[in-house]
């Protein structure tokens, strides 16, 4: 998996995923214009759409409907003394059994996101010097 940030204004960034864009922008109380959510925010999203759909995926297999489900995910990134911090909300019918309830519940944090925030991580960084367009 690739993604490329491309600046386009002073902390804005167009990101390209396979053939989709998004932006990328800091809050204006940390310089930013706010045109679009932050990159922090882009990771609470990735976590809370990731979530949805591995629940999804797994209702669907075991035959369950689960209608609109909706995923809720704050995230406090780590200060000194503190770890990152998420706190998921999974908002499910109200007629599903207390089985089911659990069994989603399980299967959320399988997600891929999810797994890979819990695991180790490791960063292999290297610099290429280019000629980059004027912005």
């Amino acid at each position: 998996m690739k993604a490329t940030a491309t600046r386009t204004g002073t902390y804005k960034h167009v990101v390209q995923v396979r053939q989709h864009r998004l932006s990328a922008d800091e809050p204006s109380d940390t310089g930013g214009d706010d045109s679009a959510p932050s990159p922090q925010e882009l990771l609470a999203a990735s976590l809370a759409s990731c979530t949805a759909v591995t629940m999804e995926m797994y209702a669907q297999r075991k035959g369950w409907d689960i209608g609109g489900v909706e995923v809720e995910a704050q995230y406090t990134p780590a200060e000194r003394g503190c770890p990152t911090r998420f706190s998921l909300t999974l908002r499910l019918p109200s007629d599903l059994t207390e089985e089911q309830v659990e069994r989603l519940r399980v299967i959320a944090a399988k997600c891929p996101v999810h797994r890979t925030l819990d695991g180790e991580v490791m960063f292999d960084e290297r610099v290429q010097r280019v000629e980059l367009a004027p912005t």
